[in-house]
């Protein structure tokens, strides 16, 4: 599986940018894509992910309300949706799936694969 992100930029505090994961090299539905972020000298975080087939949607606390995740399954494709972004949201934003069905979205250690990273400034 290779996933690829597009989409981060530099913004000002307020603005929006739309992420996408476009996956590859799969094809069958992966259960779950999830969006985690990493901030300079931080640990990598969970932010949004998103479960095949039930389209459950799950948000860390911080983004609920802002953010929207949401699949195209005919382009293969996850999107992250930012609006009303904050200088706290910098960070690099990685995708990620699960190829095997997993209960926990949440953690690193719960995907199988991730993409390269994309990187989301937001200037005050």
């Amino acid at each position: 599986v290779q996933l690829v992100e597009s989409g981060g930029g530099l913004v000002q505090a307020g603005d929006s940018l739309r992420l996408s994961c476009e996956a590859s090299g799969r094809t069958f539905a992966n259960y779950v894509t999830g969006w985690f972020r990493q901030a300079p000298a931080k640990e990598r975080e969970f932010v949004a992910a998103i479960r095949w087939p039930s389209g459950s949607v799950y948000y860390t606390d911080s983004v609920k309300g802002r953010f929207t995740i949401s699949e195209d399954s005919a382009k293969n494709t996850v999107y992250l949706q930012m609006n009303s972004l904050q200088v706290e949201d910098t960070a690099v934003y990685y995708c990620a799936v699960q190829v095997v069905w997993r209960s926990v979205v949440s953690i690193t250690g719960a995907y199988d694969y991730w993409g390269q990273g994309t990187q989301v400034t937001v200037s005050s």
